[in-house]
């Protein structure tokens, strides 16, 4: 395998990637590709990396090293390194979004339906989380009845790095929410609608967002509504939470408390039922000195996320989540955001 961009998230893919061959032989870390020299050499001084490095896409694909791919280079190059790599032979796995627009993913997903339809992966990592999965084996199970409800919220402990390239907080950062309810429900919605602020950690970043608060709701028909809250000023620690709630109970999914490497799933049933239905722990990951703090949280699935890619490659099959489920989760935030409400066009009280 290559890994093309060996940013912040780069080198965690990078670490995993390495991981997996160390430990299970699975794969081999042959080429890292990046524009940046210094990047490459502090990546291969800190890793020990035998491999070949490249400072472009074009050099990599020329040498011929690889042919599987995992693209983690910034938004606005995803669809142009995906599509230049599956014209080369390669199956990739692209970090989301698939283009950062809807207009663009519309077109992406039309050229690969017709010319690749099995050619990319979309990293929705959740779908791989350990804790998620087994909530959503209880709620299929129909341990709390009738789902009405579903809320995730992902917030930030500070703002977005300077000079992060991003396309507005809910496609960059709430694609994964929506994706996680999705997938959770089985179900697409049929409206949605989005709140946005800018409240407080905007103003400490470079970045240029459009809000650093926000929420989507969704709604399914009649009888099920989902809401994501994503947020960059949760000052106290990344936090991530799912709620499913049903006519029987609910399935509650992490908890913050300042412990994200330590994941507990429970789920209650209805109100006088004191012991949970259902309890168990999952351990998060464990990140070097200065690692992103969402590594603490979903370090596991990352893994296991790159291990399910490497066998899809080695079998020939099609991937568990695709290009098309990338455009599934730009719809709804797109619907949403095209009846955006801020204070500006709030009503007074």
């Amino acid at each position: 395998m290559g890994i093309a961009g060996i940013g912040r998230m780069g080198w965690v893919h990078a670490q995993h990637l390495l991981e997996l061959e160390r430990e299970e032989g699975v794969c081999r870390l042959a080429a890292v590709v990046d524009v940046d020299g210094a990047k490459l050499e502090r990546f291969v001084a800190k890793t020990g990396f035998t491999g070949r490095t490249f400072l472009s896409i074009e050099e990599y694909i020329q040498a011929d090293v690889c042919k599987a791919t995992m693209i983690v280079t910034p938004t606005a190059m995803h669809r142009d390194h995906a599509s230049i790599l599956v014209k080369a032979g390669h199956r990739v796995i692209s970090e989301k979004p698939l283009t950062g627009t809807l207009e663009g993913d519309l077109e992406f997903c039309a050229e690969l339906d017709r010319d690749a339809p099995n050619g990319v992966m979309l990293a929705f990592q959740r779908r791989f989380d350990a804790a998620l999965v087994y909530g959503r084996e209880l709620m299929h199970s129909g341990a709390i009845g009738r789902v009405v409800k579903v809320y995730s919220a992902l917030e930030d402990s500070g703002p977005a790095p300077n000079g992060y390239a991003s396309g507005g907080i809910l496609p960059d950062m709430s694609v994964h929410n929506v994706d996680e309810i999705l997938w959770l429900t089985d179900k697409m919605p049929d409206r949605a609608m989005a709140i946005g602020s800018r409240v407080y950690s905007h103003a400490l970043t470079t970045c240029d967002e459009d809000f650093d608060d926000a929420s989507l709701y969704m709604w399914f028909g009649e009888d099920l509504l989902a809401q994501v809250q994503v947020s960059r000023n949760h000052v106290s620690g990344y936090r991530v939470e799912t709620v499913i709630f049903g006519d029987q109970g609910q399935i509650q999914i992490g908890h913050f408390f300042q412990r994200p490497d330590e994941i507990i799933v429970e789920a209650f049933g209805r109100r006088g039922k004191m012991e949970p239905i259902a309890r168990r722990s999952f351990p998060g990951g464990i990140g070097e000195p200065g690692a992103p703090e969402f590594v603490e949280r979903f370090g596991p699935a990352y893994k296991a996320e790159a291990a399910a890619f490497i066998d899809c490659c080695r079998r020939g099959v099609a991937f568990p989540a695709t290009h098309n489920d990338g455009l599934r989760a730009q719809k709804v935030i797109s619907a949403g955001m095209r009846n955006a409400l801020t204070k500006a066009n709030g009503s007074e009280i």
